[in-house]
């Protein structure tokens, strides 16, 4: 048997199949179609389903599988999706009938497809208005028998309208939908102008399932400018006074309610919310409705304040606009994706228009030739006449009336009762006119600005005739945030936090703790920091990059000694390669954080100077950057520090020798008195550092020189 390099294997095994899904499944394109899309919607134009009645579903999915051999099921699911019924798209592209599940529940399985019909709804007159006029290429289907579009020629940006998730192989794309309307608006700004500023007329995206979207502009500019980024949608919900319920009847398109149930339920059970009694799933025909029943004397604000924190009632949506152009996958801003549809839809204009000028040259064409033909009916009846073969009929009206082979076979095709000059005269009289729109057709085709008008007046009748009100609501973020102050909300009782040298942090309970046996550690891994304080604390996680992650003790689940616990760099999504150095508890950010740096400064600065008003979990410029950090601390009262440099030589003075500094990123004041090559190795705490002889190192001023140590510090 001959060894295979496993480079050789993946060349000629894995990288056809990872290219196929990428171009033949998952990504869509500039259409806004995947093919299984294209493939069924085509097929039911072609069933007729535009303008007809509906048909059963099986029947749609056993004629789609000409064009899409992957079996039914996946085409009825695909089916389902783009359906009015399910809900999973702004505008749908099939008009159900019978049970096709919600885009807003996992449990409510769709009905079998003998049982349910379909047609196409009026909107895919917009998709498949220039199809049948050379607007768009076509391929062979998988057996040769059929032909099928390559791209659907959709007269809007489809590929913005429409919700869009596809994993691939390496890569994955996740677009969300676009309100019609400001869709329509935005694409005819950006053909006036492409500089404008595409947030006055495309305000943010837009969902079927509603709720509240978290206004933040630059979060969305930076979405429109690359195509990646995430925004939050929360739940819309009130309060019913009179049953002392709260009724949730919009939730976030990325969740289901299930989901959202279970983690109540999770919560209730933990004992992490306990003003919550039932929650109950309630949707009917009046549409989608969660009960919350809450205990008497609950504050439904702060309930739902909690449920937005610790559930999917508040979710984030991540955008990944990853769109094949030309066969080629390529993740672009909103910006880049109307300049590539707008180039590809002034081809396919472009195309139609051609075709239309292609059919007008060629009836021009004819009738110039029957015109010929009036000049002298007689002459022509006596040719065709006194023509001994049938073949030679055409030859001879070529040569008696100058005209070329194409015309005399449509002379000779005329009946012998429209040989009339009435007849003649009324097929030839629109010549003149035919000529003037050949000539206004061909000045379409040879100007660009006249193409975009076209596709302009088509936006603005589209946004006209299907365009609806938003069903998404925009609410400024920080408004929320502000209003959100959650730290008094968690439970208070007594924990132990511990952080590991590696990163990983356990919140352990005094009883736990007392029943526990030795703390589990990974290997060459040990304990860094144990802080005993509350379960409302929160806590700042200093990184080795400059950075402090901010999050709740009440965020992390209480756990023992014997479990490794949790990682805090995946936990709270550090940076790659990014790693914890110090951790930082506090219940009002009292205190003051102290930084010790190799060039021998050191730095004082406020713990409140980390506190923000909104709920930020990640400040960046955490400390200074200019010096390596040798060592940090955080301290509510003053004390004595021992600083050792690298030659040998120690130093000891008071925190109340350092002004506190507002600014994060302070380089700080000179311990040390500088001198060549010498830099900070070490600094400690007076009463753990273990000197004996405190006097001798004690400096009355900085910078200081210190003192020659002959003692081994307690490192």
């Amino acid at each position: 048997m001959r060894e295979q390099l496993i480079t050789e294997t993946l060349e000629t095994n894995y990288m056809p199949y990872a290219i196929s899904v990428i171009v033949s499944r998952a990504i869509p394109e500039i259409d806004g179609f995947k093919p299984s899309h294209r493939k069924l919607l085509y097929t039911m134009y072609k069933m007729g389903l535009l303008n007809g009645g509906r048909t059963k579903s099986a029947n749609i999915v056993g004629q789609t599988m000409r064009l899409n051999p992957h079996g039914d099921g996946p085409i009825y699911e695909t089916m389902v999706r783009l359906s009015q019924g399910n809900g999973a798209l702004l505008n749908p592209f099939v008009d159900s009938k019978g049970n096709f599940g919600k885009v807003f529940s996992r449990d409510m399985a769709y009905a079998a497809s003998r049982y349910t019909e379909a047609k196409l709804t009026a909107l895919c007159k917009e998709i498949f208005g220039d199809i049948d006029k050379d607007a768009v290429d076509f391929t062979d289907n998988y057996d040769g028998t059929t032909k099928e579009p390559l791209l659907l020629p959709t007269a809007f940006p489809n590929i913005l309208t429409s919700a869009n998730l596809g994993i691939a192989v390496g890569m994955a794309s996740n677009i969300c939908g676009f309100n019609l309307t400001e869709v329509c608006e935005a694409t005819i700004a950006f053909l006036k102008n492409p500089n404008c500023d595409l947030l006055d007329t495309l305000k943010a995206p837009d969902f079927t399932t509603g709720g509240e979207l978290l206004y933040d502009r630059e979060q969305l500019q930076t979405i429109y400018n690359t195509g990646r980024g995430s925004f939050k949608v929360r739940a819309k919900w009130k309060y019913i006074k009179a049953q002392n319920i709260i009724e949730v009847y919009e939730i976030p398109y990325t969740t289901t309610i299930e989901a959202i149930q279970d983690k109540i339920a999770e919560l209730v059970k933990n004992g992490k919310i306990r003003d919550i009694s039932d929650c109950r799933d309630e949707i009917g025909l009046s549409g989608f409705k969660l009960a919350i029943d809450l205990k008497r004397g609950s504050d439904p604000d702060a309930v739902m304040r909690k449920l937005f924190r610790m559930t999917p009632l508040q979710d984030s949506f991540g955008a990944n606009f990853n769109i094949l152009v030309s066969g080629m996958p390529k993740v672009m801003g909103i910006r880049e994706i109307l300049s590539e549809w707008t180039a590809w839809r002034v081809e396919c204009v472009r195309r139609r228009v051609y075709t239309e000028l292609t059919a007008k040259k060629d009836r021009l064409h004819l009738l110039r030739g029957l015109g010929k033909i009036l000049l002298d009916i007689d002459k022509a009846i006596r040719v065709i006449r006194e023509t001994d073969s049938d073949a030679e009929v055409v030859p001879n009206l070529m040569i008696e009336f100058g005209i070329d082979e194409i015309q005399a076979n449509y002379v000779a095709e005329i009946k012998l009762r429209n040989i009339n000059r009435e007849y003649i005269l009324k097929q030839t009289k629109d010549t003149g006119e035919l000529a003037e729109q050949i000539a206004d057709l061909e000045d379409i085709v040879n100007d660009k600005n006249r193409v975009k008008a076209i596709i302009t007046k088509e936006l603005k009748d589209i946004a006209k005739k299907y365009g609806t009100p938003r069903h998404t609501e925009i609410i400024a973020a920080v408004d929320i945030e502000d209003d959100t102050d959650t730290a008094d909300e968690a439970e208070d009782y007594p924990v132990t936090l511990f952080l590991s040298k590696e990163g990983y942090f356990k919140k352990i309970t005094p009883l736990s703790l007392r029943l526990s046996g030795e703390h589990k550690y990974k290997d060459d891994d040990s304990l860094s920091q144990e802080i005993e304080l509350s379960n409302r604390a929160e806590l700042l996680f200093f990184t080795d990059k400059c950075q402090v992650y901010k999050t709740r003790a009440s965020d992390f689940t209480d756990s023992k000694a014997s479990l490794l616990g949790d990682y805090i760099p995946s936990k709270l999504g550090f940076d790659p390669e990014e790693r914890v150095i110090y951790m930082a508890a506090t219940i009002d950010y009292s205190g003051d954080v102290y930084f010790f740096f190799a060039n021998g400064k050191a730095a004082r600065v406020p713990l409140n100077s980390y506190e923000t008003k909104t709920n930020r979990k990640k400040l960046a410029n955490a400390y200074s950057d200019k010096s390596p950090l040798v060592s940090m601390c955080h301290l509510t009262s003053e004390a004595e520090f021992v600083l050792f440099s690298s030659d040998n030589r120690a130093m000891i003075f008071g925190s109340a020798m350092l002004t506190p500094k507002s600014t994060r990123d302070t380089q700080g004041v000179q311990t040390f008195t500088a001198k060549a090559k010498r830099t900070v190795a070490a600094a400690k705490l007076l009463e753990t550092a273990g000197i004996n002889e405190p006097g001798r190192y004690r400096a009355k001023s900085l910078p200081s020189a210190g003192a020659n140590s002959n003692e081994q510090l307690t490192l």
